[in-house]
């Protein structure tokens, strides 16, 4: 096998260009079969690996930098650079992650994991080169999704002002190449790039800059260029915002991103490479639902369907269920996504109601000024959005929803610990960054039923409300505690003394079997559901702290800034002596493995939390 002669960074280069589609075929057998055991992101993987065989070809790393937005892709690139065995333990605990990291390999110059970064930390390492006199050559890589983030807009704003060499790779999978940019635009990209072009276009402007009016000439000169070029060339836009474009090129002919890349590398200054490539490119059922591929469990090679289907409703069914039944109770609700209604589970409702449905692409920050502009017009929008993602619009939800009270509900999907992507989609942050905000409310369900009606309260409320649910299987103990939901009032399940636990959300389930344990040792336990994070319920924290010799707080979310610090103001005030101890997720990143092995190694597990109950109680008897 050709890939068994892969066994570092730069081995590919060994191979002849003959056997080019043959190491691509054995690379997505190699993908198909490894990711059919563990899970993981097949079909972006699938259709950038001739787009990576191309890049290692060209590039020469470690020293070149390559980074890859998002960093999803970026599994070609790891078995490219000597990372073959690491497939074995992918997104595992203590394994090689999913996404690009610079602890794993020098080719991995950045971290990445969520969208649009790309090309402000290529920005970044270009300045940091020609400051210190470097020559190297460095590659970003975005997709045509990520390009619908704004941040992608705001680093290619600043990266026309280069005056040395960048390349920026467009990765689009949309599966369409237009007809009328072919011989034409091939010819001009050539003309363009060429040497002697180069260096005569260099000369001419710098003389004319020398002499008086120069410049105003060298305008008139691209101005009158623009104009033709708006008639043949595509990705105008680029070229407009000062990045020459090159493309689009079949981004699965090596030969001819190679030749295109090596034509960028001569441009001194920021150039685009328009690459078309095939999401699921090799793997039919990848080819046909490129959705269901993106970051798919383990499956069968044969069928595509996934080895352990799912049984029973996670709380993004949940939610995808009562918001259809809220948009058939209630005009006003709108639904938006940034780039998820599959993920979030809005795609039943865009079905029932695509004029009240919203996909405004990877954009997070929009989503949520639009939401606010939405509900300022009468509407009752609610945005649903992963916790890890949510937190790159942290200004808008402050400013332009909270600041002027505006009812926008935050749907936060995947809020706590969520496994396999590890540090950069870990929904560990929502309660900290969201509890800092004045006005903002927060909820958390215990379980399936409380989800349902936890949404319909936040639509018949009139200020800022989110909702946070956990990434996998609904909950569907305690359905006989159903009361109904108050503003900031937790719910009181179990009465008993010595030790009250305060769980909020999905902790509500471990407290059930932390009490038990408790039991087992002789103490009495009693349990209350916080259902608030925001406002916080004083009188049941009151009642909690007279009632019992010591409290626990329990939340799935980092110590700082969360609800068992509110827990601690609210005691702290009262001025009583009753004892607490905070469960919480420690203040630090928390990496990729399975989401019940994270909770025992950081202790918010149910006998890691029973034990150290068990040793305060001992030293307050």
């Amino acid at each position: 096998m050709l890939l068994d002669s892969i066994k570092g960074v730069g081995d590919i280069k060994n191979i002849e260009p003959a056997d080019y589609q043959d190491l691509a075929k054995e690379i997505r057998e190699f993908l198909i079969d490894k990711i059919s055991r563990t899970g993981g992101h097949l079909g972006s993987n699938l259709g950038a690996v001739e787009l990576t065989m191309a890049l290692h070809l060209f590039l020469n790393l470690p020293e070149d930098k390559l980074i890859w937005d998002v960093g999803h892709q970026s599994y070609t690139h790891k078995l490219l650079t000597g990372r073959r065995d690491g497939f074995e333990t992918l997104r595992k605990f203590g394994g090689m992650s999913g996404f690009p990291k610079r602890k794993e390999s020098d080719c991995d110059c950045f971290d990445t994991g969520h969208s649009s970064t790309s090309i402000s930390a290529g920005l970044g390492l270009v300045k940091a080169r020609d400051l210190q006199g470097g020559n190297n050559t460095v590659v970003s890589v975005i997709g045509d999704g990520a390009l619908t983030g704004g941040m992608a807009y705001e680093a290619l704003n600043n990266a026309a002002k280069l005056e040395t060499n960048y390349i920026i790779v467009l990765n689009d999978n949309n599966m369409s190449i237009s007809e009328n940019v072919g011989g034409v635009s091939k010819y001009l990209n050539n003309v363009r790039t060429a040497n002697a072009y180069l260096d005569i276009k260099e000369g001419v402007y710098n003389t004319l800059k020398e002499i008086p009016k120069g410049e105003k000439v060298v305008e008139s000169i691209r101005k009158a260029k623009s104009s033709f070029k708006h008639l043949v060339v595509p990705g105008m836009l680029f070229e407009d915002m000062g990045v020459t474009y090159l493309g689009p090129v079949d981004g699965h002919n090596i030969s001819e991103m190679l030749h295109v890349l090596q034509e960028a590398s001569r441009i001194r200054k920021a150039v685009m490479v328009h690459v078309i490539t095939q999401k699921g490119k090799g793997f039919l059922p990848a080819e046909r639902h490129p959705a269901r591929f993106h970051g798919a469990d383990p499956f069968d090679v044969e069928t595509g369907l996934p080895t352990k289907p799912r049984t029973t409703a996670n709380y993004t069914d949940v939610f995808s269920t009562v918001m259809t039944k809220l948009g058939a109770r209630d005009e006003k609700v709108v639904a938006i996504t940034a780039a998820m209604p599959d993920g979030t589970g809005l795609k039943r409702f865009r079905n029932m109601y695509p004029e009240r449905f919203f996909d405004v692409g990877i954009a997070e920050e929009h989503a949520v000024t639009f939401a606010a502009g939405l509900a300022a017009g009468g509407l009752r929008p609610v945005v649903a959005i992963y916790s890890s993602f949510l937190q790159r619009a942290y200004d808008q939800i402050l400013h332009d929803v909270c600041i002027q009270n505006l009812p926008v509900v935050f749907a936060i999907d995947r809020a706590g610990l969520v496994g396999s992507d590890g540090e950069t989609h870990q929904g560990i942050f929502d309660l900290s960054y969201l509890s800092s905000i004045p006005g903002m409310h927060i909820m958390a369900p215990k379980n399936k039923w409380e989800l349902s009606d936890m949404m319909k309260f936040a639509l018949t409320n009139e200020v800022p409300i989110a909702v946070r649910y956990p990434r996998g299987e609904a909950y569907s103990g305690l359905k006989e505690y159903r009361a109904p939901v108050e503003m900031g009032k937790a719910e009181l399940i179990y009465a008993e003394g010595e030790i009250c636990l305060l769980a909020l959300g999905s902790m509500v389930k471990t407290a059930e079997r932390v009490r038990e344990l408790l039991h087992e040792s002789g103490y009495k336990c009693s349990l209350i559901n916080a259902r608030f994070a925001k406002p916080i319920d004083d009188h049941a924290v009151k009642w909690a702290a007279e009632n019992h010799k010591l409290l626990v707080s329990m939340e799935e979310n980092v110590l700082s800034g969360g609800y068992g610090e509110k827990v601690r103001q609210v005691l702290d005030g009262l001025k009583l002596k009753t004892s607490l101890v905070q469960i919480a997720i420690p203040d630090e990143y928390v990496e990729h493995g399975n989401v019940e092995l994270l909770q025992k190694e950081i202790g918010i597990d149910a006998e890691g939390i029973a034990g150290r109950i068990i040793e305060e109680m001992k030293g307050l008897r």
